[in-house]
């Protein structure tokens, strides 16, 4: 019975930065915008989340640190994507390696240290225990204890599948992606619903990089998103955008990473490591044959 709530408390752990950042890229991919610079805002998020958790001893300042270092990728985004017409999938490659880059770099000049930066000073974002809920068998020992970052998850996966097909702003968003010379027609202009979404999206992946570093461990680590944000890329288009299949998938990949550091006991972490990898492929090849045999039967 542990063993399988240990599990479970893992998947949870696992897929919450992956729900976060696929969230996001759901809006965007709406917009029509192929965002495949999610990882390079979940990694900036998730070192300025230490820094300022860091310097400023308070995880509060920590997350808003880490979502202010998500947008500073998403400006530089709307600026040579929707502003200067730069091609978006180069754009997004020369974001994360940029990422990658500027953390490395401001890891070994701010605190001297290569690979990982540690340290008691850094305050972790809290875990929400709920008594009331803690005497339920079972239950009580996965809904009690999670992190606070998890319950912001499961709020957005609502908000954001009310805000995509529920209002105004959700319509506008589709007709962006969708046919953007009926929406600038219409008065609206496609750029600013764009860029809003970049914007929205970079909150979302700086939470997620603020609970890696703040939550599902306590540091930071040179290039610490490992491929999350490619996946949930992967996410958002295995169920085209929609965000309580994004809340699905996110629990499937997570479950394979959890099963994967349970078997670290008895199998070589290498292997164990590549299983999230593994199920997104397995995934994404399940959905090319998908939709090769719609187009057959078209």
């Amino acid at each position: 019975m542990n063993v399988i709530i240990g599990l479970i408390n893992g998947m949870i752990s696992s897929a919450t930065p992956l729900l976060l950042s696929a969230l996001g890229g759901s809006l965007t991919f709406y917009a029509g915008i192929f965002n495949i610079a999610m990882e390079g805002m979940m990694l900036s998020g998730a070192f300025f989340a230490v820094l300022g958790s860091y310097f400023l001893h308070s995880w509060v300042a920590g997350i808003i640190c880490g979502i202010l270092g998500a947008l500073l990728m998403a400006l530089i985004f709307i600026l040579f994507s929707i502003v200067l017409k730069v091609d978006e999938f180069v754009t997004g490659v020369g974001l994360n390696m940029f990422s990658l880059g500027l953390t490395t770099y401001l890891l070994r000049q701010i605190f001297s240290v290569k690979g990982a930066f540690t340290n008691p000073g850094i305050v972790s974002v809290p875990r929400i225990h709920l008594p009331f809920l803690e005497s339920i068998p079972f239950l009580g020992k996965i809904i009690s204890g999670q992190n606070l970052i998890v319950w912001l998850a499961l709020i957005a996966t609502i908000v954001c599948n009310f805000v995509v097909f529920r209002t105004q702003f959700g319509l506008r968003l589709r007709a962006a992606g969708y046919n953007r010379t009926c929406l600038d027609t219409s008065g609206v202009s496609s750029n600013r619903i764009q860029a809003i979404s970049l914007i929205i999206c970079a909150v979302l992946c700086g939470l997620a990089g603020s609970f890696l570093s703040l939550g599902y461990v306590t540091l930071f680590s040179e290039n610490m998103s490992a491929g999350r944000g490619w996946i949930s890329l992967a996410a958002v288009i295995l169920v085209s955008g929609k965000p309580l299949g994004i809340a699905l998938v996110s629990l499937i990949f997570g479950l394979a990473d959890g099963l994967g550091l349970y078997l670290q006991a008895s199998l070589p972490s290498q292997f164990t490591a590549m299983l999230p990898y593994v199920a997104t492929l397995i995934a994404l090849f399940f959905y090319s044959m998908k939709s090769i045999n719609t187009k057959v039967e078209i």
